[in-house]
């Protein structure tokens, strides 16, 4: 604190409490910096903290330091080492924080008093910043992400009644004077100033030379510290993991555990920056303290992404734009594949020249404002926080493809006035622009872009690939790792197929297709667009750790499979993955379908590999095909994820098309879409029907696939009358046909069927045994109905009046799944399977595909009427029956009834029943459970109004902006396939 004036010395000394989260030893850490230089400066501090007492006495040791061991609130619940477990964190927050609250606030600010406190420091717990308010005491935060924003992402998977907690979290915030702002920062709009430091480091306390000659670790030793804060379960270390002459130091490790003799169990209390500085690489998880002292000692950093933490992008961003790190596949990492990541790693060079001083700068900054120096900088208030407003926003939307994530105006700026005040633009240009830049960089063998301007930017992409193998920023719409990636993907002196498939929006039928529905389906505008190329072995370009594990095999050249994924870090999963296609196998036979689930669950960031690899596994079993050859596939989706437009669907059809068409296999749009059904129901485990890829690979732009799911008799293509018109609105509640509502609900229509088969066969039996004649009966063929619904193949085949007449008030409401197997045995169907526990909603399960199946005839037959205002009446009031029918199912949700409701009140607004109406219908979609709405209503500039004004209501309800789904395209069969070559290829690395 030397350039404290002479004036401010002479003022006394000051009290701080400076209260530290419990999530992780990284904010503790950081903690302990600006407390020594306050304590240098002469003043007290009183640290509240949950962690263990030596990582702050082992650094200061004054009597003016003081430690309160209180846990105020938890961070983010980890299911392993590697994976936040996000409804878990909700809970865990609720009940630390949320319902002792009142007790909290009480003793806070009894405590604050009781110590005499001048100021108060959160990092960064957000009562603490309430509690001084109270108290009548100034705060300042001081981190690179709060609560607010890290918690959002998780309401919304987990649904809306945790959002009150991120309302309170920020209104917490709020309370504080101003953020003192760390680099690598997320969008923190809650506060209302900031001011930003240099990186908070701790010091170095001893030389390399000097730790190296305590370790007994001579100076031509690569030493590589592995620095997890908690190791994975069951994880057992192994000589081999390292390179010959490599020696790990190994933090954390249990006092039991024995290690190989080239890894070196440090000491619980171990002074970690020292070692750091000692080592020549460092592997370990992504947090603030391990990429700020990474980046300060110049130490390259060998990450292992964790998932459901949205603080590490940021992060990650700032470590590779000063060419810091190498991330790590998480399967590379628990089977000991370690040597091509550390032999990258040596090849770095960090560049981080930034100030490390940010704890001095932090604590001086502190006691000016606490001695009354204004540091506010008001004139940049309003610009910053809608900056940070709209990135937040960006973040919680994740679209694929897009990207949405840490544009380039906003990333990493050191300090307010640095910060470029542009926005995002989206660059657009004419189709036959585009087209004739492309022409100058790929030849098109076979096939036709139809005038797809989203065709034509990925094929323009893929032409400027090979310039940006040494590309050190992040240039275009991916991010730097995918760029580079997808750059070494490809031998540019071979032919590449391109396929496409576009999302699909339900607007009849949804979660009735398992049951045997008539379904009607829109293909959208957005799309996946997949690229393949089939390649021998020798010739594949192969990423330098698939290279090295084939050499580690000891084998030539054999078949590998390695895939890109644009838009991953939007989703904060891994951008590429790779296995070899032997590992499909077993002997000459391809492993079972229960095999491969568990193969892509090993790491949940590669997870999203089944959707696309799984369409490999699949041809080899239904169809026998043999891959003999290596398969190198970039996957660019604009389909939203978890919006209940069938973004998998999506993936699954282009991937298997491309496939498909670069080994010469002819398969149908209807066989193909039934193999990609088995991708999702049999490797991603998720127990859809087929309706989603039949849409993707059969529909036409601007036409209703009208299709039969028994299994999948597509009747024919629907005309949408031209006074007619149809949107999607995205609730941002994410959807998952994985979820557990979708297959209770599922469960519950099987039973159901089965219930409906039993008494039928009962009645069949009595009316037998009267000799043919049925008394309860009086319909002509009594017996036959009887006969057919005991052998009922699909719930759909019986009718609404039927169902009434005999099966309604038999059906139970619910039944737990024991009793159910106990009579029943099983409910036959082979993607799910019932759970003995649960309790199963039987009758709404079954009611609803009964039901919904004759809305959907009756919405088919509607649209080929007279066109009048009762015609788009009916066909409202058919989506509002089906949307409250999912609700009965328990598939509803409180954003899409919001939406639905928004729709109704414009409909039934004075301005519509003065004039023509405008907006006649909606219904929730897909899967339900939240996803997208279906809006139907008059093709006119008015309804377009109208939805915009929805959107903007929708948005000033509940702060999120929802995407709306406008437009077709064509699906995957009417596209084809590409077949295209590089000009004048680029001589290849």
């Amino acid at each position: 604190m030397g350039t404290a004036s002479v004036e401010e010395s002479k003022k006394r000394p000051l009290v701080f409490a400076y209260y530290v989260t419990g999530h992780g030893f990284g904010h503790a850490t950081r903690v302990v910096e600006v407390a020594r230089n306050l304590i240098l400066a002469g003043h007290d501090v009183h640290v509240v903290t949950g962690a263990p007492a030596f990582v702050f006495t082992s650094e200061i040791q004054s009597p003016r330091l003081f430690l309160r061991k209180v846990l105020l609130d938890c961070g983010a619940v980890q299911a392993d080492a590697l994976t936040v477990d996000r409804l878990a964190s909700l809970e865990k927050y609720s009940e630390t924080a949320v319902v002792p609250r009142a007790s909290i606030l009480a003793t806070e600010v009894e405590w604050l008093k009781s110590i005499k406190a001048d100021f108060v420091v959160s990092d960064v717990v957000p009562v603490a910043c309430r509690a001084a308010a109270d108290a009548g005491i100034p705060s300042v935060c001081i981190t690179n992400f709060s609560w607010d924003f890290i918690y959002a992402e998780y309401v919304m998977a987990a649904g809306n009644h945790h959002r009150s907690i991120v309302w309170q979290i920020a209104e917490d915030y709020s309370h504080c004077e101003f953020l003192i702002r760390l680099p690598g920062y997320c969008p923190m709009p809650a506060f209302r100033d900031i001011i930003d430091v240099p990186l908070v480091v701790r010091r170095l306390h001893k030389s390399r030379k000097e730790v190296r000659k305590e370790l007994g670790i001579g100076e031509d030793v690569k030493v590589v510290i592995l620095n997890f804060g908690g190791q994975p379960a069951g994880w057992k270390l192994k000589e081999e993991y390292l390179p010959t002459g490599w020696l790990c130091l190994v933090c954390g490790a249990s006092e039991s555990e024995k290690l190989p003799p080239n890894f070196l169990k440090l000491a619980k209390d171990a002074y970690t920056p020292d070692l750091m500085a000692a080592s020549d690489c460092m592997l370990g998880k992504i947090g603030y303290g391990t990429v700020s002292e990474a980046l300060a000692y110049k130490l390259p950093f060998v990450f292992v992404r964790r998932d459901y933490f949205n603080e590490e992008p940021f992060l990650r961003n700032m470590l590779e734009y000063y060419q810091g790190g190498v991330e790590m596949i998480r399967r590379d990492l628990l089977t000991g594949h370690w040597r091509p990541y550390l032999e990258r790693a040596m090849t770095l060079n960090p560049c981080y020249e930034g100030g490390i001083n940010g704890g001095e700068v932090a604590a001086h900054i502190l006691q000016d404002t606490a001695y009354g120096k204004n540091y506010t900088l008001d004139k940049l208030s309003g610009p910053r926080r809608l900056r940070d407003a709209i990135v937040l926003g960006y973040q919680l939307q994740r679209v694929p493809g897009r990207d949405l994530c840490i544009p380039d105006w906003y990333a990493n700026a050191e300090n307010e006035l640095g910060l470029r005040t542009g926005s995002p633009t989206a660059v657009t240009a004419e189709n036959n622009s585009l087209a004739d830049s492309f022409s100058q960089d790929f030849e098109i063998l076979h096939g036709d872009f139809l005038g797809l301007s989203d065709t034509l930017s990925f094929l323009k992409s893929l032409a400027g690939l090979d310039a940006l193998v040494d590309s050190p920023t992040k240039t275009g719409k991916h991010t730097i790792r995918e760029q580079k990636a997808a750059a070494g993907l490809f031998n540019w002196e071979e032919d590449i197929f391109v396929a496409r498939a576009p999302g699909r929006l339900d607007v009849m039928g949804g979660i009735a297709d398992y049951s045997g529905s008539l379904v009607l389906q829109m293909p959208i505008r957005e799309a996946c667009h997949v690229a393949v190329q089939k390649i021998h072995p020798s010739k594949q370009r192969l990423w330098k750790h698939a290279l090295a594990r084939q050499q580690d095999k000891g084998q030539g050249p054999t078949p590998v499979l390695q895939i890109v994924s644009y838009g991953s870090e939007l989703s904060n999963r891994g951008p590429t993955f790779d296995m070899d296609l032997s590992d499909f196998l077993e002997g000459d036979e391809p492993i079972t379908y229960e095999k491969a689930r568990q193969y892509f669950a090993r790491d949940p960031s590669q997870r999203w590999a089944a959707y696309v690899a799984g369409t490999v596994l699949v041809l080899m079993k239904e169809l026998g095909i043999c891959f003999e050859n290596s398969i190198s596939l970039l996957v660019s989706s604009a389909v939203p994820e978890g919006k209940g437009v069938s973004s998998s669907a999506s993936v699954e059809v282009a991937s298997m098309s491309a496939i498909a068409a670069s080994h010469g296999l002819n398969i149908s749009p209807r066989e193909l879409a039934l193999l990609c059904q088995k991708v999702e129901n049999h490797v991603v485990g998720a127990p859809c029907g087929v309706m989603d890829q039949m849409t993707s690979a059969c529909g036409e732009a601007n036409k209703l696939l009208a299709m039969i799911c028994q299994p999948a008799e597509v009747l024919g293509l629907v005309d949408i009358p031209g006074h007619i018109r149809v949107w999607g609105i995205d609730s941002g509640i994410r959807h998952s046909v994985g979820g557990a509502d979708y297959g209770s609900v599922r469960i519950g229509a099987f039973m159901g069927r089965e219930i409906v088969k039993s008494i039928a066969s009962t009645l069949l039996s009595q009316s037998l045994s009267t000799n043919g004649k049925y008394p309860d009966d009086s319909e002509e063929g009594g017996v036959e109905l009887l006969e057919a619904e005991a052998s009922l193949d699909y719930l759909c085949n019986l009718s609404p009046h039927r169902y009434e007449a005999m099966y309604a008030k038999m059906l139970p409401d619910s039944l737990i799944g024991e009793s159910f197997v106990g009579k029943y045995s099983d409910h036959r169907d082979p993607v799910t399977t019932i759970d003995k526990t649960c309790n199963y909603g039987v009758r709404a399960a079954a009611r609803h595909p009964i039901y919904e199946n004759f809305r959907v005839k009756a919405f088919k037959a509607l649209l080929t009427s007279v066109t009048s205002d009762d015609q788009l009446t009916a066909l409202g009031e058919l989506l509002y029956q089906c949307h409250y029918s999912y609700s009965d199912c328990g598939l509803g949700s409180d954003a899409t009834n919001r939406l639905v409701q928004l729709v109704q009140e414009m409909q039934h607004s004075k301005a519509s029943k003065s004039g023509e109406g405008t907006l006649y219908g909606a219904k929730i979609t897909g899967g339900g459970s939240g996803g997208t709405v279906c809006v139907i209503g008059r093709n006119s500039l008015k309804s377009s109004e109208q939805i915009l004004e929805i959107q903007r209501r929708y948005k000033a309800a509940t702060g999120y902006l929802p995407i709306l789904f406008e437009g077709s395209s064509p699906g995957a069969g009417r596209f084809g396939y590409l077949k295209i070559r590089r000009r004048n290829p680029p001589k290849q690395n």
